[in-house]
């Protein structure tokens, strides 16, 4: 039977430190490493470009719903006849 020791060092990934957080300078505990905070320049571009997204969807869904319901007229349902609609013909004996 093979040590538990030496089977930990035959598997790579068991072999790296398992340690993955460390104490920060304020004292509390940070899982890896903290993203840097993004400049103000990249936010302000974020957000303009998210709300040119957002107005394009509106817009269009106001001034275009077809490309919802589709670009056909709705039929009128009480025109279909029963063999449109699959309903057999009645049998009176």
């Amino acid at each position: 039977m093979i040590p538990l020791r030496q089977l930990i060092k035959t598997v790579p990934a068991l072999c790296r430190g398992l340690k993955t957080s460390t104490v920060r300078h304020g004292g509390g505990w940070v899982y890896r490493t903290a993203p840097e905070a993004p400049q103000k320049i990249t936010v302000m571009k974020a957000e303009l470009l998210g709300a040119f997204m957002w107005w394009w969807i509106i817009y269009h869904l106001i001034t275009e719903p077809e490309h919802l319901t589709g670009e056909f007229p709705y039929p009128d349902v009480s025109k279909w006849t029963d063999a449109e609609l699959g309903i057999p013909p009645d049998h009176e004996d």
